[in-house]
């Protein structure tokens, strides 16, 4: 679905990504992790043109998109949920809902994934006239999901979903995650809770100062002394 093939990346002079190659197949979950500073979430935003790469392709269903703009990427079924949600907090939860439904089928949809966001996310329905930025951290991430969820999305790209949120949210978050998944969207997902992310995951890459250094399957890692040691403290 998704090959990524040696890209580069830079913000400004500074070399971020270097040589940057993996794929994502249809129906996958798909985890990069890494410590902070190491390109994660670089490249969540250079899979959304929020980055142009220097070198390299990137192809989703066989087309190359890495020279297009966001708004060409949406269309095409790429959805980023970003790191601290980004969030229109003097909006309500509903228009704040709406914004992910601005293109094509998701327009024409709209009233009826709404209605599955509420289903999904009874929390937000009952709170859909109240301006979003008096949500909880937890009701906020929810938003945040149901936006994307609003722009029909073949792919979605998780960045830290569970920052700065109590264990018991962290926990629906990521079954919520896994529900999606089972309805028929790949998931790539950025994530710091390494345990979890790599019982969950179908494979994973760790990336590394800009590189990608492993590859392999969740349980395949986290039997891998070195992931052990840096990121499962082992």
């Amino acid at each position: 679905m998704l090959i990524v093939n040696n890209i580069d990346v830079y913000y400004g002079d500074l070399h971020v990504l270097w040589d940057v190659s993996f794929e994502v197949k249809e129906g996958e979950i798909i985890v990069l992790i890494g410590a902070n500073g190491a390109g994660k979430s670089t490249t969540i935003k250079t899979l959304s043109s929020l980055l142009t790469p220097a070198k390299g392709t990137i192809e989703f269903n066989g087309k190359r998109i890495d020279k297009q703009e966001p708004f060409e990427i949406i269309q095409h079924g790429i959805v980023h949920v970003p790191e601290g949600r980004r969030l229109f907090t003097e909006m309500s939860v509903e228009e704040n809902l709406i914004m992910g439904s601005l293109y094509g089928d998701a327009k024409a949809k709209r009233h009826e994934t709404l209605k599955h966001v509420y289903q999904l996310f009874p929390r937000l329905e009952e709170r859909k006239k109240q301006m979003t930025g008096t949500l909880s951290g937890g009701e906020q991430q929810m938003a945040a999901i149901g936006r994307g969820l609003m722009s029909l999305p073949k792919i979605m790209m998780f960045d830290e979903p569970s920052l700065g949120l109590a264990p018991i949210l962290v926990k629906e978050i990521f079954e919520m995650i896994k529900r999606i998944k089972k309805e028929g969207v790949t998931i790539l997902l950025v994530e710091q809770n390494v345990t979890q992310t790599l019982a969950m995951c179908d494979r994973a890459y760790v990336l590394e100062n800009g590189r990608i250094v492993l590859e392999g399957t969740g349980t395949e890692l986290m039997a891998d002394e070195k992931v052990k040691e840096a990121f499962l403290g082992i």
